[in-house]
């Protein structure tokens, strides 16, 4: 007789740090540049030697007050920082300047997109700290335990960070994707920082737990770091998962603990007891006075929010007619401003949609260039699709103008001029080609007369051909057809 196994749902909330793209560190003020020698841009204040003194930085207070009101969250009239007692080597004070009981921004909310439908997650709060330095362990498998010896790079410490903390509302690998790739978005919207995974300016913690279906109570909470893209994040989320119900499913507990994740291994390893709030000792900082913002200034931040990700979604596919996948395309890689300015200069919305989706992200991906930052204005490409509705550009000829535009050879219209790319739609002259055409291929002529259609396209082929691109493709057709009797 065989027992059925227990069904269990995942129950997850996520921890997301981002690194906020200000000029100067939280605190003081050494710049925030990525990359350099090591140790070189770092002060008194970032290093905790004594006797100095700390000062907020105003444009992170200012990032942290948008982010939480574009999430839709409550800004604290007054809140404080904390200092976050823990002992590691990228800690030079050995504390971390934090918020604890009364961060700048708490509730709110973040809607995501799931085969299900439209999921809502909780935010529990909105919290500004800094950023600890940077550990490298040399030799081994690169991690601390096996290492040869580590270096410390304390540039990093004392950069500007949000962390936003969500409510245990996820509950899949799929829904943990969706909702660090919106909440990503949102970030670049509001323009607050690069976000970039990779580089480590926007980092995800899972906190991940199973239950049996409907049980109130949650399961023993595992924490997983180390997961530096989207993909990372959904094969831990997975793997966890199941790893969790695993152990259940064979009589055995789960341990509460902080697991690593490998990307080349595909798994999580043990990498620390689990600490709890308690360990950190956290007590209000004496160095720093609090944070008040007033209610005038967050009101006014709140009225200067951009258009956000699912806001510009619903009005692309509302107000335009869009198909989701082309919006999807066009918000995620933030082509919308473009997008818009090209409608509002005349453009029909499809034919400038699918030139941004297709061939201007093409070429972004060939030059490694930012969709964002696109070296091309909406009335430019309008400009491109009226020159391709009025036949002075075939899709072709279009396609090479484009490129021209991109890398900085002046608008489409100064581009045709300069190349000589006008297509030909001279009748006589288009008449004088297919002739030609005819006369040099009697065996592709014979066939299309025979009723064999496939057998036109050597000779369109032939006429383009010796036009340079610049025949008029849909007009050569017909006067092959018009001679040929087809």
């Amino acid at each position: 007789m065989t027992t059925a196994q227990t069904a269990y749902e995942a129950v997850i909330g996520l921890e997301v740090h981002v690194e906020l793209g200000t000029a100067t560190k939280m605190f003081c003020g050494c710049a925030t540049d990525f990359g350099g020698e090591p140790n070189v841009r770092t002060c008194p204040v970032c290093l905790g030697q004594p006797g100095s003194l700390p000062v907020p930085n105003e444009g992170a207070v200012e990032a942290a007050i948008r982010l939480g009101l574009a999430l839709d969250g409550t800004i604290a009239p007054e809140s404080r920082f904390h200092r976050k007692n823990y002992f590691y080597p990228d800690m030079p004070k050995d504390y971390q300047i934090s918020q604890y009981d009364v961060p700048i921004c708490s509730g709110g909310h973040l809607e995501i997109v799931t085969d299900e439908g439209t999921r809502r997650i909780g935010i529990t709060r909105v919290h500004m700290e800094e950023d600890t330095g940077k550990s490298l362990h040399v030799g081994g498998s690169g991690r601390i335990h096996g290492a040869d010896y580590s270096l410390i790079d304390y540039n990093r410490a004392g950069i500007p960070l949000l962390e936003i903390v969500s409510e245990p509302d996820v509950r899949s690998a799929d829904e943990a994707r969706a909702y660090l790739a919106e909440l990503r978005a949102i970030v670049l919207a509001l323009g607050i920082s690069d976000a970039k995974l990779e580089e480590g300016s926007m980092r995800c913690d899972a906190n991940i737990s199973i239950r049996p279906v409907d049980a109130p109570a949650y399961g023993t909470r595992v924490e997983v770091k180390n997961m530096n893209s989207l993909r990372s994040l959904h094969r831990a989320v997975s793997h966890e998962i199941a790893r969790q119900t695993q152990l259940l499913d064979a009589g055995e507990s789960v341990t509460q603990e902080t697991r690593h994740w490998d990307e080349d291994a595909g798994a999580t390893s043990t990498l620390r007891a689990k600490e709890e709030v308690f360990d950190y000792r956290y007590f209000p900082d004496p160095d720093l006075v609090p944070i008040a913002p007033s209610a005038a200034w967050v009101e006014q931040l709140g009225a200067e929010l951009p258009e956000l990700p699912a806001a510009a979604r619903r009005r692309l596919s509302a107000d335009l007619g869009l198909p989701d996948e082309q919006v999807a395309t066009l918000v995620g890689a933030r082509l919308t401003p473009v997008l818009d300015e090209a409608v509002a200069a005349g453009a029909p919305a499809h034919d400038a949609a699918k030139w941004l989706t297709n061939e201007v992200l093409s070429w972004c991906n060939d030059a490694g260039a930012d969709p964002a930052d696109v070296p091309m204005s909406g009335g430019q490409l309008a400009e491109l699709v009226a020159l391709i509705d009025d036949g002075t550009l075939s899709t072709k000829l279009a396609r090479e103008v484009l490129t021209g535009v991109l890398d900085g050879e002046g608008s489409p219209t100064q581009i045709v001029d300069a190349r000589g790319l006008e297509q030909v739609s001279d009748e006589g002259e288009l008449a004088a080609m297919v002739d030609e055409a005819i006369a040099g291929q009697p065996e592709a002529a014979d066939k299309v007369r025979s009723g064999n259609d496939k057998a036109i396209g050597a000779l369109v082929g032939a006429v383009m051909k010796a036009s340079r691109g610049q025949a008029n493709p849909q007009r050569v057709n017909e006067l092959l057809r018009e001679r040929l009797g087809n």
